[in-house]
């Protein structure tokens, strides 16, 4: 006899993306929570850039060190990354057209696997995943993330 599904098919992706929505959020966010609601910044980075990212903001393992073909695995997000470097107009550029058409414009031979995600995601979703990735940060090093984005801004 078939077994008979908990939920119909049409309430399963929602009923998944539920629980990945529920899934604890790293330590680092709850001891170092942002003023913004980073819920849906959460929600969408679990689902466009944990894949590559890590769940956890964990990068991929030996993100410093390139592969044979010269690509380097994705890095960390939280503090132990270098995200926090820099200002918020290259990060929001970087996401928006990928790595790579970045890199390129600033001359940098480095070979990014970072896709652009413009065509997928508006403004207002990138910025709330970066305040999402910010907020799990100490307080220290969002302070000098943003005095970087200030400063460039100025520019």
């Amino acid at each position: 006899m078939p077994v008979k599904p908990i939920l119909p098919d049409v309430l399963l992706l929602p009923a998944l993306s539920a629980m990945i929505a529920l899934m604890p959020l790293p330590a680092a966010a709850f001891l170092h929570a942002s003023k913004t609601d980073t819920g849906s910044g959460r929600e969408l980075y679990v689902e466009h850039c944990a894949a590559c990212h890590g769940v956890d903001l964990e990068g991929q393992p030996d993100w410093r060190s390139s592969d044979a073909s010269g690509l380097y695995p994705a890095p960390p997000h939280d503090e132990t990354g270098h995200t926090w470097h820099h200002d918020d107009a290259m990060l929001i550029d970087y996401i928006t057209r990928g790595g790579q058409a970045v890199l390129d414009d600033m001359d940098v031979t480095f070979t990014s696997g970072m896709p652009g995600f413009g065509s997928m995601l508006e403004q207002s979703e990138i910025e709330a995943i970066l305040d999402y990735i910010k907020s799990t940060w100490p307080e220290h090093i969002r302070e000098q993330q943003a005095q970087r984005s200030n400063a460039a801004a100025a520019d």
